[in-house]
């Protein structure tokens, strides 16, 4: 399979991170609320260089939450609420390495099927059922993680509509599905209508 192709932040480093480290993704996702989804996707690659060039979970795990928050709040914030999201950053390592022997891959790598890895993504903190059906979309489409059923627990996510993140394969599919969550919402519609 080819390398994937994730080009949702409008920097190449930032998304090249994205691409190779499993947990810089997540992060990303985690944070991909109440904010641009540029804004959420950079974030880790920011975090990464204020955590010394390291993206760890066991070692973020092992931060005092304060600190970590501490990084989330400067100049610029990662995140519109820094603080909240810096602590459901942290909860998310801690449960990596609880459940996962921090490894942010073992998520989906050891899902059997699409409702294990469904399963085991709404188990991570900050992660609900949308964020989740997103994530197992993404999965799919951008880095060819597609257990038996994932289309199923994908839900609406996994059909061709450019409806979210998981259908962002160039910086034109980043305009259109901008473009259809604006229609969207204008309308009074989710993502998933």
């Amino acid at each position: 399979m080819a390398a994937p192709t994730f080009p949702v932040t409008g920097d190449a480093a930032a998304d090249h991170l994205l691409e190779t480290e499993p947990l810089a993704l997540l992060l990303g996702m985690l944070l991909d609320q109440q904010v641009p989804m540029e804004w959420a996707f950079r974030a880790p690659a920011t975090l990464k260089e204020r955590l010394g060039g390291s993206l760890d979970a066991a070692a973020i795990a092992a931060m005092a939450p304060e600190e970590l928050k501490a990084r989330f709040s400067e100049k610029p914030a990662l995140h519109r609420y820094p603080g909240s999201m810096g602590g459901r950053a942290h909860a998310l390592c801690r449960y990596l390495v609880e459940h996962h022997d921090g490894d942010a891959a073992a998520v989906w790598t050891r899902a059997r099927d699409g409702a294990e890895l469904l399963a085991r993504l709404r188990a991570l903190p900050g992660f609900g059922e949308e964020k989740a059906r997103i994530f197992v979309a993404l999965l799919a489409k951008r880095f060819g993680v597609q257990p038996p059923g994932w289309e199923e627990a994908a839900g609406p996510f996994a059909d061709a509509t450019p409806r979210s993140v998981a259908d962002i394969d160039s910086r034109e599919s980043f305009a259109t599905v901008r473009a259809w969550k604006k229609a969207q919402k204008a309308q009074g519609k989710s993502k998933a209508d």
